[in-house]
Parts: structure tokens; C-alpha cells; sequence
């Protein structure tokens, strides 16, 4: 029970600091619908897709897990701030597992993410899509769970580094490349043999294709590469890893 009250506390402490932070909200949110409307605008007049959809409708479960990436890996980032400011130390003199701590760090960054993403979700419409609300109810349990596996996989990372800067900067070096080669712009199938390979070990590839699955299921060629069960299977097995990881760097370097 102390377990899960950890994971509440940490939660929720994270929570209101988002709540807090409005400009946070929609900055994050900005981005989705620039590269939704101009890049995938844009895009859609030279990528042809066949078939019955057009490529935004193809590009829209990309933005939701564009959305999540960075919401969620990110969010790791309070583990530094953390560090530095002193809180951290409160934390861990607890009598509570490092495991909590690092479930907790991960939820708190998985909600808002879901939130987010949430939001996006609604803007189906502008797109041409029909969702019916039980696609919509199942896209949102989802969206947590991909954000939980790409949370904490941020969480690993950031128990390596003291500063803002360094880890932003090494962010950047993961999240565009894990963005790039994850299905959300063009599909799997078409891409080069050497690309298709790595895009098999990332992570996002996974979440993304089961956002397809839900959202774009008979789209033919530009639809889901993979089955829905396996896509649940590989993001939950994700979250294991890292979570086990995540603890086991927590209680080394933290």
C-alpha cells in the first residue's frame, strides 16, 4: 500500500506542476499541429497513398505518437531538476522502494502525455477521419501505455546526467531519429531494407502501428505493419525492461 501511495505522491506532485504551467500545455501542443498541417499539408500533395485515405489521415496516428514521444520522454527531465534542487535526496532517504520512484516518475509523465494526446486525438475530424467512440475510448488507455513505455525509457537516460543541457541535447540525438524511423511519416514497408531493420528495434514503431491499427485499420498498404496483439506485447515488454533498468540505474547513480 506505501508503494502505491509513493507512486500517487509523485504523481500527482507532477500533475499540478502541469497544471501550473500553461505556456507548457501549449507549446507542446504546437508542434503537433505544425507539423500535422504544414508538414503533413505539404506532404500530401507529393506522397501518393492510394486507396481510400489521404495522407494527413495516414500522417494523424503519427502526430498522436509525435505527441506522446515528446511529451513523455521529456518529462524525464523532472528527475534532474529533481537532483538538483534537492528533492530528489528527500525522495530517496524514504523507507519506499527505488521501483516505486521510478513507476512514479513514469506514470506522472505517462498522464500528461495522454492528456495531450487526448487532445490532439480530437481534432479527427479536421482530418476526414471517423472514429467511433469506442475507438476513441480504446486510442486513450492506449496513449498511456505507450507513453508509460517511452517514459521510461526517458527516465534511464536522464539517471545518467546532472544538467538541463546535456540531456536536452542528447534527446535530441534519440527522439527525432526514434521519430523518423517509427512508421509516422511514410510506411514501414517502403522504406530501404537497412531502415526497415532498425525501425524493428524502436520502440515508438510499435506504439505508433497500434495507434493504425485503431485508427486507420483498412487502409490497405498504409496502414498497420503489424497485428494489434503483437504491438501491446512488445510495448508492454518495453515498459518491463526499462522500468527494471531504469531501478537498477536509479540506485547506482541517483
Amino acid at each position: 500500500m506505501i508503494e502505491l501511495r509513493v507512486v500517487y505522491v509523485i504523481s500527482a506532485r507532477e500533475f499540478k506542476k502541469f497544471l501550473r504551467e500553461k505556456s507548457r500545455l501549449f507549446s507542446s501542443l504546437a508542434r503537433p499541429l505544425i507539423w500535422l498541417f504544414l508538414v503533413g499539408g505539404g506532404l500530401s500533395r507529393i506522397v501518393p497513398t492510394g486507396g481510400n485515405i489521404t495522407y494527413l489521415q495516414f500522417f494523424f496516428p503519427g502526430i498522436i505518437g509525435m505527441t506522446i514521444l515528446f511529451t513523455s520522454i521529456f518529462s524525464a527531465i523532472s528527475i534532474i531538476w529533481d537532483k538538483e534542487f534537492g528533492y530528489m535526496k528527500e525522495i530517496l532517504v524514504a523507507p519506499v522502494s527505488r521501483t516505486s520512484v521510478v513507476v512514479g516518475k513514469a506514470v506522472s509523465g505517462s498522464i500528461v502525455s495522454t492528456i495531450q494526446a487526448t487532445i490532439v486525438l480530437m481534432l479527427f475530424p479536421l482530418v476526414g477521419l471517423k472514429l467511433s467512440l469506442l475507438s476513441v475510448l480504446l486510442i486513450i488507455p492506449l496513449s498511456f501505455a505507450i507513453s508509460f513505455s517511452i517514459a521510461s525509457i526517458g527516465i534511464l537516460i536522464a539517471t545518467f546526467y546532472e544538467s538541463f543541457e546535456s540531456f536536452s541535447i542528447i534527446m535530441n540525438f534519440i527522439v527525432m531519429p526514434m521519430f523518423f524511423l517509427s512508421g509516422a511519416m511514410y510506411p514501414l514497408r517502403k522504406l530501404p531494407e537497412i531502415f526497415k531493420l532498425i525501425a524493428h528495434f524502436n520502440p515508438l514503431t510499435y506504439g505508433i502501428d497500434a495507434l493504425k491499427n485503431v485508427i486507420i485499420k483498412e487502409a490497405g498498404e498504409m496502414g498497420a505493419d503489424f497485428s494489434l496483439p503483437l504491438d501491446l506485447t512488445i510495448i508492454f515488454l518495453v515498459s518491463l525492461v526499462f522500468i527494471f533498468l531504469g531501478t537498477k540505474a536509479f540506485n547506482r547513480r541517483v
